[in-house]
């Protein structure tokens, strides 16, 4: 008897809350792996579905995703939307959250930096 392989996906959505959790669960997971990709995506989801400190999580995941070299322009992405998430989150007051958006902003500031030092390319 062939069996399909289990895929997160296969989750659906539940609607009692504890989409949340799972989600936030596999985002663990994954970022436990290494794949901060994945990782993202899973707090994301359980960010969006209310789960208030995997909105702190994913903003720093995104923040060492950008750290992680990806071209400039997606860099600032993954920064600007790491800073959307951990300013929204519910307790960013919290000195953790606090932590955390502060050195969302310093790596935005060291980024503007270094493009500001970049010589400029002729066109």
């Amino acid at each position: 008897m062939l069996v399909r392989p289990w895929s997160p996906a296969d989750l659906g959505r539940p609607t009692d809350g504890t989409w949340a959790d799972v989600a936030f669960g596999l985002g663990e997971l994954y970022e436990h792996e290494g794949d901060l990709e994945q990782a993202a995506d899973w707090y994301r989801r359980a960010a969006e579905s209310g789960r208030a400190d995997a909105a702190l999580r994913l903003g720093a995941v995104l923040g060492r995703m950008a750290d992680a070299g990806p071209a400039a322009d997606s860099a600032e992405e993954l920064l600007a939307e790491a800073t959307r998430w951990l300013s929204g989150a519910h307790d960013a007051t919290t000195p953790d959250a606090i932590e955390l958006i502060t050195d969302m902003l310093n790596r935005q500031l060291r980024r503007a930096a270094r493009r500001g030092l970049e010589p400029a390319h002729a066109g």
